[in-house]
């Protein structure tokens, strides 16, 4: 089982009804068209239709499960004095001395740019249930890094 933040269902959800209301019935439509203009064997614009609604339908089919497996997470119900999903933690490289400051998220809500880590990754999980001024250990392709936790907050 997976969890998600309540905007992450939200933007799932809509991804999905989108795909499902509007994109679908628009590559239907596009490879009947396709389909009628004869030989299906010489016919590019018929593979491509049929392509792109094998796509369409392994995102459908890819959402749904994502939606089926997961859970809403309640903030309110998560520790405050320890790292945990949905927490933004501020922590010291030990070796390097650089401060860093991560989000720790779901694996589907990840994203680098924004300052968001899984929980699965190593830093992530290194960083699961540590209290301020523990150390955390993350086992990373390029050795340990040794992670000071300065602060904790939640948004």
């Amino acid at each position: 089982m997976e969890y998600l933040s309540k905007q992450k269902y939200d933007e799932i959800t809509t991804e999905l009804k989108h795909l499902i209301n509007e994109v679908y019935p628009k590559v239907q439509d596009e490879l009947a068209e396709a389909s009628a203009q004869g030989d299906r064997s010489d016919n590019a614009g018929y593979r491509e239709a049929r392509r792109i609604q094998g796509k369409t339908i392994s995102r459908i089919r890819f959402l749904q499960k994502v939606l089926e497996y997961s859970r809403v997470i309640d903030p309110d119900a998560l520790p405050k004095d320890r790292v945990s999903l949905l927490s933004r933690v501020e922590f010291t490289n030990l070796t390097t001395n650089k401060r860093m400051t991560f989000q720790i998220v779901s694996p589907h809500e990840m994203n680098l740019e924004a300052g968001k880590i899984s929980l699965k990754s190593p830093i992530g999980a290194a960083l699961m249930g540590k209290k301020v001024g523990e150390i955390a250990e993350a086992q990373v392709p390029s050795g340990t890094l040794r992670l000071r936790i300065d602060s904790i907050s939640f948004d």
